[in-house]
């Protein structure tokens, strides 16, 4: 077997972890064989470059063997190289995703029935002052 369709190599693979989550992908255009955009019929090779975007983060794949059936990790691992590029973007979109902070991180933990009470006592004794 030297072919095999693009959706059961990214499952195969396991970039998706379903066979018809591939197929979306590819459908919906976030996956491109050689630079172009295909459909999940068509076919890859050892040598094909495949780029897949999946949620925000883009890789680029170097085809290095072909699976029609889904193994383990490590023979999945087998079956591409990323480019040197991919790596260092996909790295520094990790990076950065850990030193931003989400909103309202800022604000501290939530706060207890206790603190609650305490603050809703000294909000009704301000208003009690004007």
């Amino acid at each position: 077997m030297n072919q095999v369709r693009i959706d059961k190599w990214l499952w195969a693979a396991r970039l998706f972890k379903t066979r018809s989550a591939a197929s979306e992908a590819v459908l919906g255009g976030r996956g491109h064989l050689n630079g172009e955009r295909v459909k999940p019929s068509k076919v890859v090779r050892v040598g094909d470059t495949i780029e897949v975007t999946i949620g925000s983060i883009r890789r680029t794949l170097a085809v290095t063997g072909v699976a029609e059936r889904r193994g383990s990790a490590s023979a999945a691992a087998t079956l591409y190289a990323e480019t040197p590029e991919s790596q260092a973007a996909r790295e520094q979109h990790a990076q950065e995703r850990r030193l931003t902070r989400p909103l309202g991180a800022d604000l501290g933990a939530r706060p207890t029935k206790q603190a609650r009470r305490r603050l809703d006592a000294l909000r009704r004794a301000q208003r009690r002052a004007r």
